[in-house]
């Protein structure tokens, strides 16, 4: 208690002790002056990071003192303990120290991972459950937001382990899940959002940890793959995210043989693996951490600081928990005079260190002020928690479209599998049902089991099953005891059932082969069971995919997630013949082989239900990615309408634009240009008399047609941030030459027709300007998030893996790469992906939900999007010139008498809708309440024209106004 107390008083006047920590010297004087000052001794141990607790007691942190104040040690690790405790010691522990401290968590989810009194976010399995990965930004920056609460400088996540196989003891639902694509899309995400708030992240667990068997705490585990295995697995995601600018990486205690070669050597202490591979290989300058040094898995190997010396020589930086620090301070000595580490690089390691410390702000610090602290930081915890249930929540199997939603007013009981009481999903059930109550526990025996089975069989309508609070972990069937799995797998036998499991989704192995209707739910905690019961009663439905696979029958990538609102139907339910829709088959099948296209998606809506959707092909001619219903396209010109349009027509009847008006009314930077007087109503309707299209990115490449290195660079800074392409980056003050070039470019008269890019965009800056907000903001915020489209978004890259997204053309003449994710436009890309005129993508799905809600007249499960005057108006014929609408596209005038008819001979005249240069379009037909989507990449690898000649979207069309006809169609 006297060393307590001392601390205490010390607390007391611990601003002044900061201030041999504040200094306004630039970052090398500051580190220079630094280092200087540290004895040899010191300067090895600025590079151990050691264990520090707040729940341990005067023994742990008189340990701790005696670490930093004797050793200068370069940082701690804080675990256990209370976030006031915490702030109050790591201000002691600054205070004392003779170099400021870094301060490291292993917070993966978040500080509640750790500390008392703080909510948990969920672990990474279930966010890989989720297919927005902005909502995973978000949550990055509020993990860094509670660390720099807390004053800590680093967090050791995110862990882009790819998780393939179910028995891995230590990452398994640590891990985003199987897919290397959403691993490094969500590592990347969480990444930024911590260092966009100065929290620097460290990927982990380098090269890959997630295809094991053996608890490396424990043991050392090998991994027998070959490099190309590895190149093309695990290694992925750290290549990206060093692409991508992470800070720092942990290296993991494996034995990977085909790397190096030791025995038992572990690859965070290989030299091929840390300097060899991830070094000079793939080419990384950040900060690198051993994991923890104290584990199994190097320790039973290199006891007694031999563990800290290999770790140096095999090209760390820093060594975390460190065994003995000072056996470890010894080793290295010895190690850096017999030369295994050269001096020279030693001081470069620690200035580096230094220097990563001022960039971190440890060169000015404050105390930290512990006033309301576990408020503040828990302030954005449940509504981003809340978000990723709603979005992750999985639905599996459904039997029974009556069973979800469920509706009031039949006999249900609910089983509880785990618990003894009742707990949220519990009373939210017997609120909304009347639900009778029944618990079941891991501890119950088999008479047990017997004896509630015969109770509930054939008593009740549906029973519905929550099983809880089993183990995280795989060992002994996850701590389910083999009654309980026979207790689910009987009722879903014997009774109606649906089954929501709350936890680790490897857990429903066992479960679901009997499973009728099965709901993956990942977390446990009350904000969960609350969205697991929102989904049951139909007030969100699942949106979720699987993100690893648990068995043959559940798969990675499974979910069902139509909305209850624009369900799938069979044909004849709307009037449709499926024997004629069927025809559709080979007219796809047709073009691919005729390489009109590689693959490609068909949606047929009428009268608010999808009676037809299906995918064809491949999503190149190497026929190794089959096309699924999922796959994001680019929609090209399909953008016009599908974001700028819409958005116009908003603001339009909200009395915000006025169409009568000119460019220059809504944007100052046109006035005094020829383009001022512009109308928007012939902006609209393309006959304003701009020119078609600017090739604005000829003018940045050189006489061979490569990217110009003084408009490029292959890497991001503030200067070139725009990105164009991977591992092209443009100069972001050249758009401002892009807007000049619009600017003086040619005008022709206005009653002419030129289809034209910068009719929209000018459009998509007007709406920028109107709104106060980016255009993907506005359009996002207003129609696609309202609607639950959830694939449709401009640079779809930051928000969905790139397997999901279908790649376009080969592009030879400037970017000299397969696009994938970027946008096909020139233009489009070059105003960083987002413009009026191009840059949205979507899947058919979601797409369809805009142009149905357009249908219905401008509603959508009973919310106005629009007034149906305002739809009418926009989609009439609107121009004496052409067969234009205001904004959409339209059916030619005279298409009974031309031969060949636009877009298909039997549309209505009150059809609307555009096609895109990549292969797309969307037609909507209010006589018929019909919709039409086809979307496809016909420009990979090369731009073809064959899907024109062939008229293959025209033909569809006319099949499905076949289909309508009664008696035997005939085309």
């Amino acid at each position: 208690m006297k060393f307590l107390l001392a601390v205490f008083l010390f607390l007391v006047s611990y601003s002044t002790s900061f201030s041999q920590h504040n200094s306004q010297l630039p970052a090398n004087e500051w580190v220079d002056s630094v280092f200087k000052k540290l004895s040899r001794k010191q300067k090895i141990a600025q590079l151990m990071i050691i264990r520090a607790h707040s729940n341990l007691g005067e023994e742990h942190i008189k340990q701790v003192t005696e670490l930093v104040k004797k050793f200068n040690v370069g940082g701690l690790c804080f675990f256990q303990g209370g976030p006031e405790r915490q702030a109050n010691l790591t201000n002691f522990y600054q205070s004392i120290a003779k170099t400021p401290l870094m301060v490291t968590i292993d917070g993966e989810w978040g500080l509640g991972m750790r500390l008392d009194s703080i909510i948990s976010f969920q672990r990474q399995m279930m966010i890989g459950a989720v297919s927005d990965a902005q909502l995973f930004y978000r949550f990055g920056r509020a993990v860094g937001e509670q660390c720099k609460r807390m004053g800590i400088h680093v967090n050791f996540a995110p862990v882009v382990d790819i998780n393939n196989n179910p028995d891995n003891p230590v990452i398994n639902d640590r891990s985003f899940g199987e897919d290397k694509y959403k691993v490094a899309l969500f590592g990347t995400q969480y990444m930024k959002g911590m260092q966009d708030v100065g929290i620097m992240a460290c990927a982990k667990h380098f090269p890959g940890h997630g295809d094991v068997s053996v608890d490396s705490h424990l043991d050392l585990p090998i991994i027998n793959k070959s490099r190309a295995q590895l190149d093309s697995l695990e290694l992925y995601p750290f290549r990206q995210m060093i692409k991508e600018g992470v800070g720092s990486i942990m290296s993991a205690h494996l034995y990977i043989p085909v790397i190096d070669t030791i025995s038992n050597q572990a690859t965070s202490l290989s030299y091929k693996t840390v300097t060899g591979l991830l070094r000079n290989e793939l080419g990384f300058k950040g900060l690198t951490f051993t994991d923890a040094l104290e584990m199994k898995g190097v320790s039973k190997y290199y006891p007694a600081g031999q563990a800290s010396a290999q770790s140096l020589i095999a090209g760390n930086d820093m060594l975390c928990l460190p065994e003995d620090i000072k056996g470890s301070i010894k080793k290295i000595r010895k190690a850096i005079r017999k030369h295994q580490i050269e001096k020279a690089d030693f001081e470069a390691r620690v200035k580096k260190v230094l220097l990563a410390k001022y960039h971190l702000g440890l060169n000015n610090q404050s105390p930290i002020q512990t006033g309301n602290i576990v408020n503040e930081v828990n302030a954005n915890t449940n509504e981003i928690k809340t978000l990723i249930a709603q979005k992750a929540i999985t639905l599996l199997k459904l039997s029974n479209k009556e069973v979800l939603p469920l509706k009031a007013g039949r006999k249900i009981a609910f089983v509880g599998v785990g618990i003894d009481k009742a707990n949220a999903f519990a009373n939210r059930i017997q609120k909304d049902y009347r639900a009778d109550l029944f618990t079941f526990g891991y501890k119950e025996d088999s008479l047990a089991s017997i004896a509630l089975i015969s109770k509930l069989k054939g008593t009740y309508d549906l029973v519905v099953i929550g099983v809880h609070n089993y183990s995280r972990r795989p060992a002994n069937r996850y701590g389910i005891s083999p009654a309980a799995y026979n207790l689910v797998n009987q009722l879903q036998s014997q009774n109606a059932t649906v089954t929501f499991v709350f936890g680790n989704p490897y857990a429903m192995k066992s479960m679901a082969p009997g499973a009728a209707n099965l709901v993956a739910c990942y977390e446990d905690d009350e904000i969960t069971q609350q969205a697991a019961a929102d989904v049951l009663t139909g007030k969100i439905s699942p949106k979720g995919k699987l993100p690893v696979t648990v068995s043959e029958e559940l798969h990675y990538g499974m979910g069902i997630t139509e909305s209850n609102y624009f369900p799938h139907v069979t044909p004849e339910t709307v009037g449709l013949k499926s024997e004629v829709l069927n025809r559709i088959d080979s007219i796809a099948t047709d073009a691919i082989a005729n390489h009109a296209t590689p693959g490609c998606v068909v949606l047929v809506a009428k009268d608010g239900k999808v009676a037809f959707q299906r995918a064809y092909g491949y999503t190149n001619y190497d026929s190794i990615e089959p096309v699924n219903n999922d796959m994001i396209y680019d929609l090209a010109s399909v953008t016009k309408i599908s974001a700028t349009t819409v958005s116009v027509m908003k603001l339009y009847e909200e009395g915000k634009l006025d169409l009568d008006k000119t460019l220059g009314d809504y944007l100052p930077w046109v006035r005094g240009s020829n383009k001022e007087k512009l109308v928007l109503r012939n902006l609209l309707l393309h006959q304003a008399g701009l020119v078609s299209f600017i090739p604005f990115y000829k003018d940045t490449n050189d006489k061979n047609g490569n990217p110009l290195p003084r408009y490029y660079s292959k890497v991001p800074t503030d200067t070139f941030s725009i990105r164009v392409a991977d591992s092209v980056y443009m100069r972001r003050d050249y758009q401002d030459t892009m807007y000049s070039r619009i600017l003086t470019s040619k005008l022709s008269p206005s009653n002419e027709y030129i289809y034209s890019d910068n009719d929209f965009i000018f459009m998509g800056k007007v709406v920028e300007a109107v709104t106060g907000k980016p255009l993907q903001e506005y359009v996002r915020e207003t129609f696609y998030d309202p609607l639950q489209m959830t694939t449709t978004s401009f640079k779809p890259r930051e928000y969905f893996p790139v397997n999901m997204i279908a790649p376009t053309e080969y592009d030879k003449t400037w970017r000299q790469q397969l696009l994938r994710g970027d946008v096909h436009d020139p233009g489009a890309a070059m105003f960083g992906g987002v413009a009026g005129h191009a840059g949205l993508f979507s899947n058919a799905y979601d797409l369809a939900k805009l142009y149905q809600m357009l249908l219905n007249g401008g509603e959508m499960e009973g919310v106005r999007y629009l007034k149906k005057e305002t739809i009418d108006k926009f989609t009439a014929y609107s121009s004496n010139i052409s067969r234009r609408g205001i904004g959409f596209d339209k059916p030619e005038k005279d298409n009974a008498t031309r031969k060949v008819p636009y877009p298909a001979k039997s549309v209505s005249p009150a059809t609307f809708g555009h096609t895109g240069y990549t292969g797309t379009c969307v037609w909507a037909d209010p006589k018929q309440n019909l919709l039409y989507i086809f979307l496809s990449n016909r420009v990979t690898p090369v731009d073809t024209n064959k899907l024109l000649q062939m008229n293959v979207r025209g033909n569809i069309h006319e099949v499905i106004y076949a289909a309508l006809q009664k008696g035997n169609a005939k085309l």
